[in-house]
């Protein structure tokens, strides 16, 4: 097993930045479990309070959509996201091939 040498880089590490309070993993479990943030324009955040009030109006569009969508075309939608989901896996399961010399 190689030791692992620590490199300091200087030219990044300002001597302002201390994180000698920093907890290690504090935030790994909620990364892990994903997230999907969005970055809003400031005059679309100024029509809202809060998040919540951005999903509530988020939902309800979704609902209004779903309502105008005639079944054929979310059938459609359906096979197209499933092809998707089948993509993503093919190319993690390639890019482990790859990585681990298969």
């Amino acid at each position: 097993m190689a030791s692992r040498t620590r490199t300091t880089h200087t030219e990044d590490m300002l001597p302002e930045y201390d994180f000698s309070g920093g907890e290690r993993g504090k935030y790994l479990a909620r990364y892990q479990e994903g997230t999907n943030v969005v970055l809003l324009d400031p005059d679309v955040a100024a029509a809202f309070p809060d998040a919540a009030a951005v999903n509530r109006t988020l939902r309800l569009l979704v609902s209004v959509a779903r309502t105008q969508v005639p079944a054929s075309q979310e059938a459609v939608r359906a096979k197209r996201s499933q092809r998707r989901v089948v993509a993503k896996a093919t190319k993690r399961t390639s890019a482990r091939r790859r990585t681990s010399g298969q």
